[in-house]
């Protein structure tokens, strides 16, 4: 029995409609999969060339430990409790860490459920609670709020701005921040509803609002993975006093190659004594 025109047109609407209802469930069941690049390998700091560098083991009331690096700052400096992107870890940030070191900064790097060695899985809440119980271990060390500069890379700048809303930290810097990752998804996902469908948002946007520590944002002109309009509007949304640096031939996470970190020390020279 052949199918009229009406007959085609709904088998061709089901299938579509199938089509969309099966991204649908794998933006709901499987975003993380695109989201997280997570190394698993578990490096010690002087493997990769690092001196003054201690491995720091911390458990989760969830019964996981994660793994971090802590180098204490020279006397009057402070540490960076630094948050790193989607597809870094504390190895393959080894040269920034050199280089803080090299200036006195101290850094407190928390590598993420399944990266460097920290076991679990990563997600936005299970990050973000992680982030706070760094930022309380690193109080317990005995490092002041007022020495604390929460530091955020790419998506982990969605960390660090949940820190500087929950704690008081000296600052907050954020290089290459994301207004959300529904917006960066929307740009090739614009037909699917992801609002409605990713649980892990990181809404700096809408954070970084409750934030009254002084904001460094950091963005690459050319920035082919976040936008460089993403940190103008992070930079807009938030509150004084906040500086905006802009690197004209930028890209993702190369500031530190074009000045980036010269600025951030400067600003975080000048801030008032605390």
């Amino acid at each position: 029995m052949r199918l009229g025109a009406a007959g085609k047109l709904s088998r061709a609407t089901l299938w579509l409609g199938a089509v969309y209802l099966a991204f649908c469930l794998m933006a709901l069941f499987g975003h993380r999969v695109f989201m997280y690049f997570p190394d698993p390998t578990r490096v010690a700091p002087e493997a990769v060339g690092l001196t003054g560098v201690a491995e720091v083991v911390l458990e989760t009331p969830d019964g996981e430990t994660l793994i971090a690096w802590h180098a204490p700052a020279k006397a009057g400096k402070p540490t960076l409790l630094y948050f790193h992107g989607n597809g870094a870890n504390a190895a393959n940030r080894a040269p920034r860490i050199a280089i803080l070191q090299e200036d006195g900064f101290g850094v407190f790097y928390l590598n993420n459920r399944g990266y460097g060695g920290s076991g679990g899985a990563p997600s936005e809440a299970r990050n973000v609670a992680d982030a706070l119980l760094a930022y309380d271990h690193l109080r317990g060390l005995g490092v002041p709020a007022g020495k604390i500069v929460a530091f955020g890379e790419s998506l982990g700048s969605g960390q660090a701005v949940r820190v500087a809303g929950a704690r008081p930290v000296r600052a907050l810097v954020l290089d290459a921040p994301l207004t959300s990752t529904i917006d960066v998804g929307r740009a090739v996902y614009f037909w699917l509803p992801l609002r409605l469908l990713v649980a892990d948002q990181y809404d700096v946007e809408r954070h970084v609002r409750g934030v009254t520590a002084p904001v460094l944002i950091l963005h690459g002109a050319r920035d082919p993975v976040i936008p460089v309009d993403m940190g103008k509007r992070v930079y807009e949304a938030a509150n004084d006093p906040k500086e905006l640096a802009l690197f004209p031939d930028g890209g993702h996470l190369d500031f530190f190659d074009r000045g980036g970190w010269e600025r951030t020390r400067d600003f975080l020279y000048a801030l008032p004594a605390s």
